[in-house]
């Protein structure tokens, strides 16, 4: 078997997937060959394999630190919630069907194999494995049958690394108690604590390490300091600190089940640019632009944004003559109208925002596929697009079919097309269309717009040499706060 190495975290959102990109980003560094593995993912962002399947954002951000293709392999089981008490469930990156809590905690058992055959095919290629928790493994009501937490290290035999979260407070607790809740053979798996997201000075804090020590006999490895690095979020929720002024504004309609909002990153990374996450008709002030993203219930978003007065805001920014898009979901909202014959969200019909002559209908099957190619020739507000190249992907449950008349928005590598656009509103079904040329041409488009001059601003960066500048970054700084010479002796 390979070398391997858990990072486990005292709750959610500690930063145990930034850490595990980092650690992977380091062993590559070393010159191992590094593979991440997260047995069980929960999240909206999800991306398609060279094979057509699909995966967590998470494990691609790590696969890409580790300077390795992404596979399904790194995360055989994805659970994408599309409704309070339920999700799409995802293995080996095929829809096995949508379940409620209570039956996928009923069916999971059974899906030890599956974990189990995936870990042990990537041990065939790679020297080192990061293995990466979810949530706690102090959840007590859950601890049996364990499939994300201690169930994984000692399927696999992993020394674990606790990563707690001092910015929000009671770190100390935070760890005494994700410990002490743990029966006795499990804590003997934790062999250090990390402290992450410190502000101020570490001297202060030294005098409570060395008391931890003592209460729960785990060496603290290090403390890392809060980091200002620019790396794709795991989920959706969007906590992006961009305040710098910024003369162009593009408004991201924040759906209560937004999906692969990492789609817009690379527009928060332009120097003209400042992306609005907006959830009412407060947060909307006056944008150049407004993007409806993906979403995972197509159907029910819609319902809320027409609800809450921001279907009346969109179509007043259209009929002003500004760009809207959207992606995915939120093409499929500026039809006409959505069907669901096969009840595949919820049944029905609903109106769409009737903005594009595109009717869409719900089949039971998902698209999933890679899609590369450029942006069609167009005159409308997205002329300044036209001829930008993507490299993106494909997950949708509905099938699209504009009106005879309508323009095409994309052309793809294999000749087929996708989307729609007319005038100054269009809609595609690519995630990813940012991350290659399309965002720089983006900002010209819309600076031309405002009548602001392209040669005023500084000159945008590389997307994936700032991607990969922000890797090494991340490893520099866990290699200055961590202590690798004891986190090597552990694996």
């Amino acid at each position: 078997m390979s070398n391997c190495i858990m990072i486990q975290g005292t709750m959610s959102g500690v930063g145990k997937s930034l850490v595990t990109a980092g650690l992977c980003r380091i062993f590559y560094q070393d010159g191992m060959t590094v593979a991440p593995f997260k047995s069980q993912n929960m999240a909206l962002n999800s991306y398609i394999t060279k094979e057509g399947l699909e995966m967590g954002r998470a494990q691609v951000v790590q696969a890409q630190a580790a300077c390795t293709e992404p596979s399904v392999l790194m995360n055989p089981i994805l659970l994408k919630p599309c409704t309070d008490m339920g999700s799409q469930v995802i293995v080996n990156g095929e829809v096995i069907g949508t379940m409620k809590a209570v039956d996928y905690y009923a069916y999971r058992p059974g899906l030890r194999g599956v974990i189990r055959h995936a870990y042990e095919k990537l041990c065939e290629s790679y020297d080192m494995i990061v293995i990466e928790g979810a949530g706690s493994p102090a959840e007590i009501n859950l601890n049996q049958d364990d499939l994300v937490n201690m169930g994984i290290a000692e399927m696999f035999d992993a020394p674990v690394l606790l990563v707690a979260d001092i910015d929000r407070g009671g770190v100390f607790a935070q760890i005494y108690g994700t410990i002490m809740l743990l029966p006795s053979e499990q804590r003997t798996r934790i062999r250090g604590v990390i402290i992450n997201k410190f502000r101020g000075d570490p001297e202060i804090l030294k005098p409570g390490l060395t008391m931890i020590e003592d209460l729960t006999g785990v060496p603290v490895l290090g403390v890392v300091p809060y980091m200002h690095i620019d790396i794709d979020d795991e989920d959706s929720v969007i906590r992006r600190d961009n305040t710098a002024h910024k003369p162009l504004e593009i408004a991201v309609i924040r759906f209560p089940r937004i999906s692969n909002a990492t789609d817009f990153n690379p527009l928060d990374r332009l120097d003209a640019v400042h992306v609005n996450y907006v959830g009412s008709m407060a947060e909307f002030s006056n944008p150049d632009m407004v993007i409806l993203p993906g979403t995972k219930s197509t159907m029910a978003d819609l319902e809320w944004m027409r609800q809450n007065g921001l279907e009346a805001l969109v179509k007043k920014t259209a009929a002003a003559g500004k760009p809207i898009l959207g992606i995915c979901g939120g093409y499929q909202m500026l039809g006409t109208v959505i069907r669901d014959p096969h009840n595949t969200e919820r049944g029905g019909q609903i109106a769409g925002l009737s903005l594009l002559p595109v009717e869409t209908v719900f089949e039971p099957q998902k698209i999933r596929l890679r899609s590369s190619g450029t942006i069609c020739e167009t005159s409308g507000a997205f002329k300044k697009l036209s001829g930008a190249s993507f490299d993106g992907y494909q997950i949708h449950m509905g099938i699209s079919v504009p009106s005879d008349d309508v323009c095409a928005f994309a052309l793809l590598t294999d000749g087929s097309r996708d989307g729609a656009v007319c005038k100054n509103v269009a809609g595609t079904y690519i995630h990813g269309l940012f991350d290659q040329n399309a965002a720089a041409a983006l900002e010209e488009m819309l600076l031309e717009q405002r009548g602001i001059s392209r040669d005023e601003l500084p000159v945008v960066s590389d997307a994936a040499a700032f991607r990969e500048s922000q890797y090494d970054l991340l490893a520099a700084e866990l290699r200055k706060s961590l202590d690798m010479d004891k986190i090597r002796e552990i694996y």
